[in-house]
């Protein structure tokens, strides 16, 4: 399928300029997407732009990723209601290090035709002077241009807040890139978020005027969620791609708990399923919504993508705990981030390990030493009736008494009192 025909039914396609369609018909074609590198991780919301380069690629066109090294250190004005902290060149690298490793997951660097690049933008504006700048770029874009621009205007008219001098420049040096990578890569299109049409059409317009050459456009659409919320933010923050910011278990918590409007529009944009198989996956989720089929296949898929099939085992094993079929060994499996990850919000209780060095009785443990159960003979009570479940395993005998060897890793005790409460004794 070509390219613009894939991303149309993905529902990735928002802007681009007149032509584009021609010239991926004609050649192997080179196109960019910028990334500023304001931490050491992509998060969820790059994954769109990142899914279209790789779709790039796989329509047999070369795709580049631009690091900006020297944008990073501006801020861009775009989608933002304050401007950015900047950025010390150290922090920069270690970012960037960071997303390229990264970006080995999704986009094909071996020596093929279409090979992919990573590029930084700090290594071609590092030496180039500001007067050299303003005389050799600045003279082809006018202020009534820039000005003219959405992203600007919303900052300007906002509160009278306005914006600095150093993010108004930023469309001016984005558009250098452009003109940059045209001259040098062979690139004549760039792609991006909807946010970032007027920064790209600037370059677009940079090359017309200095090169008296055409290059082009394309965008996608901005992600959002059904509820109108921010799409990628969580009450904690980011979903990160970096396991060690966001554990593989959430990332594919954040997914199954999509809502079925949005699960069928992300499986589009975030897997490589094709539209027959999507077809089929939406059809058998609308005959029975409660088994949750789409939001199921959508968190696998995009967690074996961004991580491993270890990773996602380990997150698919850890979500049935959730639904009281997990054994202990499952439970000492998971590392301590996870085991707490899937804990959040239990209660929680701490008990000396010295107290269950010689093993304590369950009763003292459960009533006088932690409060779970308001009394013993309610302890008892629900004892006989099958309800009281010690990492997993069910209780029968009320005269028992509790030891570290019955705890998971002499760390933790998963109490589960009845079908749906649970409690957490961390030992210390």
């Amino acid at each position: 399928m070509k390219f613009i025909d894939e991303i149309r039914w993905r529902g990735m396609l928002h802007s681009f300029t007149p032509g584009v369609e021609e010239l991926l018909d004609k050649e192997m074609v080179t196109a960019y997407i910028g990334v500023d590198p304001t931490a050491d991780s992509l998060h969820i919301g790059h994954l769109a732009a990142i899914m279209m380069l790789k779709l790039f690629q796989k329509s047999g066109h070369k795709p580049i990723l631009v690091m900006g090294g020297a944008t990073g250190m501006i801020g861009d004005p775009s989608g933002k209601s304050a401007e950015r902290n900047l950025l010390d060149e150290q922090t920069l690298r270690k970012n960037q290090e960071g997303i390229y490793k990264q970006m080995q997951r999704f986009l094909d660097f071996s020596e093929i035709p279409n090979k992919a690049e990573i590029v930084n933008n700090y290594d071609w504006m590092k030496n180039f002077s500001f007067l050299d700048f303003i005389r050799d770029i600045g003279k082809h874009i006018t202020v009534n241009y820039m000005i003219a621009k959405d992203s600007v205007k919303q900052r300007m008219d906002k509160d009278g807040a306005g914006l600095s001098f150093t993010e108004f420049s930023y469309q001016l040096v984005q558009g250098y890139d452009f003109l940059y990578l045209f001259e040098n890569k062979n690139c004549k299109l760039q792609m991006g978020g909807s946010d970032q049409w007027g920064n790209i059409t600037t370059g677009t317009e940079l090359i017309r005027k200095k090169l008296g050459s055409e290059a082009f456009a394309l965008t996608c659409p901005l992600i959002t969620k059904s509820d109108g919320k921010k799409f990628g933010k969580t009450e904690k923050g980011n979903v990160w791609l970096d396991s060690q910011l966001t554990s593989p278990y959430e990332f594919y918590q954040f997914w199954i708990n999509t809502s079925d409007e949005d699960a069928e529009k992300y499986i589009k944009i975030f897997t490589f399923l094709s539209k027959e198989e999507i077809e089929n996956l939406i059809s058998e989720h609308q005959k029975s919504p409660h088994l949750r089929i789409l939001q199921k296949k959508l968190a696998s898929e995009i967690t074996l993508m961004v991580h491993s099939e270890k990773d996602l085992q380990i997150a698919m094993n850890a979500s049935e705990i959730l639904f009281g079929k997990a054994t202990k060994e499952l439970l000492v499996s998971l590392d301590e981030k996870t085991f707490l990850s899937v804990f959040e919000g239990v209660p929680q209780h701490f008990v000396s390990k010295n107290e269950l060095e010689n093993g304590i009785d369950i009763c003292e443990l459960l009533s006088v030493k932690t409060s779970i159960f308001p009394s013993k003979s309610e302890i008892r009570r629900t004892i006989q009736a099958g309800g009281l479940l010690i990492n997993q395993n069910k209780i029968s005998d009320a005269n028992i008494s509790i030891s570290l060897k019955d705890s998971l890793n002499e760390r933790y005790i998963l109490i589960q009192k009845g079908k749906k409460n649970n409690f957490l004794i961390i030992l210390s």
